[in-house]
Formats: structure tokens, C-alpha cells, sequence
């Protein structure tokens, strides 16, 4: 069955109970069973960008156990637009599954081997070792946990999956950007970066920058957020949300396919975190509520929510001090979107991604030499290095812009937002058809990055300069 009218899908289905056998007790599936999934609460847009495309070798069915409600409808309808687009339309046909015990009833039915998560992040890594536990595959967006005190239990979870030969992963889309990839391997040439400076608090090697904003559009569609996105209790302040990002690619491109041991190669130096002022008459734009929920009243102020989606954050990792920042506006001005801004400082050069109006909102890779007298060297290494590069990637080249070095990225190596979520649920179906080709960093670099974004929140919330 298509979904169809989201609304008439959820009155049809509800407290739906599938004849598709128990499954209960079952660890893994074996490798030549058909991967089908399971979406479990869907209340963030991210959990219906995992189903944008058909997946080789995923079965057509997708379960889908939540509460009713908006999060539920909206998620329906999402991937009603992808099944009904005029090209390359999606087949998906999902089994809806309602009712307060939606989670314990998806536990015993066990009507597929793979769990998709991407909703409220309040209590996320506890749900993730009950799907753990109960021999589940769990592709989870991030954040996987919003507060300190649960670093804990996702070493739990992790470790019961690896115990069980169960695939685990956390949802890192930007790995597969185009222009991250290319700084990181940038990064690692010594003729043409050299080698990270460490520099200081107010000097750092590593600094980054991203911005977002509560109105925009998804798909094709307005987006509406429900209101708990606006609760940072569950939710998460900007720095544990979309900050996971910025902390896995510092290691990601400073130390590939190294372990970072966050107990100790990481020192959290200071935190710092305001609020974004949301007006009544913007918070029912975004979420289509009428008043401020209860559980936000806390938050209001003269008449406005203070939501504390901005964060900065100064840390040390292998000697290297990194400056993150991420920032929430209400709404992009006319013709920008979100960005993001990124400076590694080698000895030799400088690499830099821009996403500003000088590069139309489109991420830019910069290589600018640290010393005029470099610049001979810099750019015959990089001449070098994009010819190694172009076996891969063919038609890069650069462009000189004043002291720049640009890299020019034909179009077809550009792959947008939404498509990098099929690129990263393709590789985790690789884990799931065999767990232990994961990499073995990832696990501890799990840790590494989650110990950074609890810790700069917890210091902001003890900095009472903000």
C-alpha cells in the first residue's frame, strides 16, 4: 500500500498488529535475508531522508512504530512526496504502527533487523541499548545523547553491539561532502599543508563555524519543527545537536582512520552559549502551535522563547587547539541558507572552506600560503596533489584568486544535503551485511566526540558570563 494521505494512513492503521511472525530473541539476521527496516518515532525530517531513494538489496515494506500525532503525520507525508514525485518516484510502502507502547510493541513483533532513529533526542542512548538488546541493527541520527551523564550509557550500547555483532552507527552525512573530503585530504599532504599548528585559545589551529535556521524548506516543502525542537532538555543545545558534526570532522580530517582517546587526548578548555529570541507569532510559523507549550514556559521571556541553540566551545585534541561555533537564526536572509565556515592552519598553508554570498552560498575550498615565500611551493604541490586526485575526481583544478588558491569542483562531484543521507545509509548497510568491517576507530571516536559536546554544553551552563 502507497501512504497515501498521511491523516487517512494513520486513522487506518492505527494499533495495526502485522501476522509477520515474532521474532523475539533473534541477534542478527543471517547475511542472505533481506534488510528491512523498521522507523521508530520519526520526528525529525532526517528519519524520512534515509528513505529519499530505494536501497539495493532493502526490502519495499517499512514498518513505522510511533505515538499519533504531527511528527508521525509529517513523516508519512515526507515520503508520500517521494513515492509520488514525476522522477524516479520511491516505492516504499509502509505498515503503520500507533499507540503509547508503540516501543515495547515494536520490540516483540520484530517485524524487521534494521531500526532507523531520528526524533527526540531525550533518552536516545537508552532506546539504542533496548534495540541493541534485542538484536536490532540501529542507524540513529545524531545526536545520540544531549547531556554528559549519558556518555555512559551510549558506551553501553556500543559495546553491546559490538558483543553481538550488531551494526551501530551514528549518522555523520558531512563525511561525504565534497568539499570536506577535500580539505581532509588536503590536510594530509605535507608539501602542501605541512603540519597543523596548535596555536592557542585565541589563536587555534582547527577553528569552525555553522550556521542554521529554524525556518526553511525540505524536500521541496516547508519544514515544520514540532515544538520539543525547541526544548534544549530534548532537543540539545546547538553545540550537542548539529555541533556532532563540527567535533567529528576536526578528527575526522586531522586524524583519519586513527582512534582518539578522549581520556586522554582531549581536554575541554571553555564553553560559552546564548539564546535565540523566538516571538509568539515565529514560534507558530514554524511549529503551526498557537501558544508556547507548557514545558517551555520556563523559557519564556517578556512574551518571547529564549531557545539556547548557540554555542561555543574551546578544546585541545593531540596538542591542537580547536574553536567551534554554531549559531541558530529564525529565518536565512533573502537568497542565503544555512553555512558553514572552516580554517585548518598548517605550516605550509592555510586550507579554508567558505560558504558566503562571495561563493553564493555554495561551500568553497581555499588553499592560501602561510608565508609569501611559499607561494612558488604551495601551488606547484598542489598542481601535484590534483593530479593524483583528478584519477578519482576528474576535471578539478584550481583557480588563482589574488593569494588564493581555489579549487574548482565540476558539478557532478556535488552532491546536495539530502543525498548524502543514501550515500551514508548505503555504507551502513555494508555493516549490517558484515559488522565487523566497521572501522575500529569509530567506536572510540564516538566517545571523542560526544565527551566535546557534553562538556563545552556543561561549561557553558556553569560560565554565567554566557
Amino acid at each position: 500500500m502507497r501512504p497515501g494521505n498521511a491523516a487517512g494512513l494513520l486513522a487506518a492503521f492505527q494499533y495495526t498488529v502485522l501476522g509477520l511472525g515474532l521474532f523475539c530473541g533473534i541477534t542478527a539476521y543471517p547475511a542472505d535475508e533481506p534488510i528491512r527496516l523498521i522507523t521508530l518515532d520519526p520526528g525529525h525530517f532526517h528519519a524520512a531522508l534515509f528513505q529519499k531513494e530505494m536501497l539495493p538489496g532493502v526490502a519495499s515494506r517499512v514498518h513505522v512504530y510511533a505515538p499519533a500525532g504531527p511528527d508521525l503525520s509529517a513523516h508519512l507525508q515526507r515520503v508520500d512526496q517521494f513515492n509520488s514525485r514525476a522522477q524516479n518516484p520511491t516505492l516504499w510502502q509502509l505498515e503503520v504502527h500507533t499507540g503509547p507502547d508503540f516501543m515495547q510493541r515494536m520490540l516483540a513483533e520484530h517485524p524487521g533487523n534494521v531500526v532507523v532513529l531520528s526524533g527526540n533526542n531525550r533518552g536516545k542512548a537508552d532506546r539504542i541499548k533496548d534495540l541493541v538488546g534485542a538484536g536490532f541493527h540501529v542507524l540513529a541520527d545524531k545526536p545520540w545523547i544531549i547531556e554528559p551523564e549519558e556518555l555512559p550509557a551510549l558506551e553501553e550500547s556500543l559495546n553491546l553491539a559490538e558483543a553481538k555483532n550488531l551494526a551501530a552507527y551514528d549518522a555523520m552525512t558531512q563525511r561525504f561532502e565534497i568539499t570536506c573530503i577535500l580539505t581532509r585530504e588536503l590536510v594530509q599532504d605535507a608539501e602542501v599543508f605541512g603540519q597543523c599548528l596548535g596555536g592557542s585559545p585565541d589563536n587555534p589551529g582547527v577553528q569552525m563555524e555553522s550556521v542554521h535556521y529554524f525556518i526553511k524548506e525540505v524536500a521541496g516543502a516547508a519544514l515544520v519543527r514540532p515544538p520539543w525542537f525547541f526544548d534544549v532538555g530534548q532537543q540539545g543545545e546547538g553545540l550537542a545537536d548539529v555541533g556532532t558534526h563540527l567535533v567529528d570532522l576536526v578528527q575526522w580530517t586531522l586524524f583519519p582512520k586513527q582512534a582518539v582517546d578522549y581520556r586522554r587526548d582531549i581536554a575541554v578548555l571553555r564553553g560559552a552559549h546564548w539564546p535565540t529570541s523566538v516571538s509568539l507569532v515565529q514560534f507558530q510559523r514554524v511549529t503551526g502551535e498557537k501558544v508556547f507549550p507548557a514545558g517551555l514556559e520556563a523559557a519564556v521571556r517578556n512574551g518571547s522563547l529564549e531557545c539556547f541553540a548557540n554555542n561555543k566551545v574551546s578544546y585541545r585534541i593531540r596538542g591542537i587547539h580547536v574553536n567551534l561555533e554554531v549559531k541558530w537564526g529564525l529565518e536565512a536572509p533573502p537568497g542565503a541558507k544555512d553555512t558553514e565556515f572552516a580554517a585548518f592552519r598548517g605550516t605550509r598553508s592555510r586550507i579554508e572552506v567558505r560558504q558566503g554570498p562571495e561563493e553564493q552560498f555554495i561551500p568553497e575550498v581555499y588553499v592560501i600560503p602561510s608565508r609569501s615565500e611559499l607561494k612558488t611551493e604551495v601551488s606547484t604541490a598542489l598542481q601535484r596533489k590534483l593530479e593524483v586526485m583528478q584519477q578519482s575526481r576528474p576535471g578539478l583544478s584550481v583557480r588563482k584568486e589574488g593569494e588564493r588558491l581555489r579549487l574548482v569542483i565540476p558539478a557532478e562531484h556535488r552532491v546536495s544535503h539530502e543525498a548524502h543521507f543514501a550515500l551514508l545509509t548505503k555504507r551502513f548497510l555494508d555493516f549490517v551485511r558484515n559488522p565487523k568491517s566497521m572501522p575500529a576507530w569509530e567506536k572510540p571516536n564516538m566517545f571523542a566526540k560526544y565527551f566535546v559536546t557534553t562538556q563545552g554544553v556543561k561549561l557553558a551552563r556553569e560560565n554565567k558570563d554566557r
